[in-house]
Order: C-alpha cells, then structure tokens, then sequence
C-alpha cells in the first residue's frame, strides 16, 4: 500500500486535510499526518497543506526541522507526486507579497499578491464557490473540467511567472490562477477538502497520478 506524507506544520486545515484524503483513498492508500523528515522523504505520495497568512504558514515550515529537505528529497530526487492545498500551494512560489516579502520554496517561479478588483461589488476576501476556468488537459484536474464549483476562501494568489506553469484559472472581479502544475508538482487554491465531491474526485485522482 502506498504511503501518503500529509505534512504538519500546524495549519489549520490539516484535519479536514486529512479526513478527505482518507475517504478519498478508500483504504487503497496510508495517509500519514506526519512532520518527521524520515516518513516524509521515502513517501510515495506528499500532501502539503495550509490556511492564514504566507509569511506565517512560511515561518512555521521552517520551524520544523528536516521538512523542507525531506520533500525535496521526496519529491525533487524520488520523483513523488506532491499536492499543495491552499496557502500549501502559495508556499511553492517565489515569494510572498503580504505583509512584507517574504522568500517561498522557490519550486514554481512567481510571486504570491493580494486580489485586486475594480468592481465594488466583488467582495475581498474571495470567499465561496467557484467554477474553474481554462483548465489545462491533466489527470489531477480531469474531474473539474466540467464546471463542478469548488470552494476558495483567500485574499492572495498564486502568480506563477511562466503561465505554463498554471493549470486552471478562476474568475472573481478578474482571472486569476486557481492551480499550479508543473512535473511532478500540482497545487490547488481551493480547498477540495471542503469541495464536496468535486474535491474528493480530485483527492482521488491525485492518489491515482502516475506522472
């Protein structure tokens, strides 16, 4: 049976993380809540999650010791397929733009800034269900491409500097990127995790990708 590395760090949505993954595994799959660098770098499979700020999801990554040098090994050496949920996703960037610059992994190229809108009506924080927009042909993403609303709840996003790097878009007072994929290495701002059964079909597909 295939182990899953879901990694804590202290985010909030690990639980919820966590319960979806299992339901979605169907016992075909070990989900691992784990921040042990050993477990993380021989996973077959890392789940990166997160909620809040960059700058603070950012600091405490770092504050556990081993974790980033684990998934590099994981995924960068090993070849695992990673998934990052939500601030899990931003994290991959080059940067964060709130609250100041603050560095990211670096595994995607680009910058993570606030939702800009000239539609007072649009409300900031993004906060509800969206459809997913220009969705690149991919295994992980195959399940909401026809128009299954997932949910997001952010006031920052994701903008990876080649676009060929984004796997989705969503429209919310403008377009802006919704997933991330890029090899071995998918992200999603929603959180399928409370995206009923279009995020479940995900989490299943994610579990099932051979990249």
């Amino acid at each position: 049976m295939q182990k899953v590395a879901l990694i804590n760090y202290g985010s909030g949505n690990l639980r919820s993380a966590e319960k979806a993954l299992v339901r979605a595994a169907d016992g075909k799959s070990e989900i691992v809540v784990t921040d042990d660098p050993d477990v993380i770098a021989s996973a077959d499979r890392v789940v990166l999650p997160g909620v809040g700020a960059f700058a603070a999801c950012m600091a405490a990554f770092e504050a556990r010791p081993g974790i980033d040098a684990a998934m590099t090994e994981a995924v960068h050496v090993k070849g695992a397929p990673f998934l990052g949920i939500c601030v899990g996703m931003q994290l991959l960037a080059t940067r964060g733009l709130e609250f100041g610059e603050t560095a990211g992994l670096g595994w995607i190229e680009g910058d993570v800034k606030r939702l800009e809108t000239t539609d007072p009506a649009i409300k900031i924080p993004h906060m509800g269900w969206n459809s997913l927009t220009r969705v690149v042909d991919h295994p992980v993403f195959a399940g909401v491409n026809a128009g299954q609303p997932v949910y997001f709840t952010h006031s920052f996003a994701f903008f990876p500097k080649d676009v060929s790097d984004v796997a989705a878009y969503v429209d919310h007072g403008g377009a802006f990127p919704a997933a991330v994929a890029r090899g071995n290495v998918a992200g999603v701002q929603f959180h399928p995790e409370k995206s009923q059964a279009a995020g479940l079909d995900l989490l299943a597909r994610f579990l099932e990708w051979r990249p």
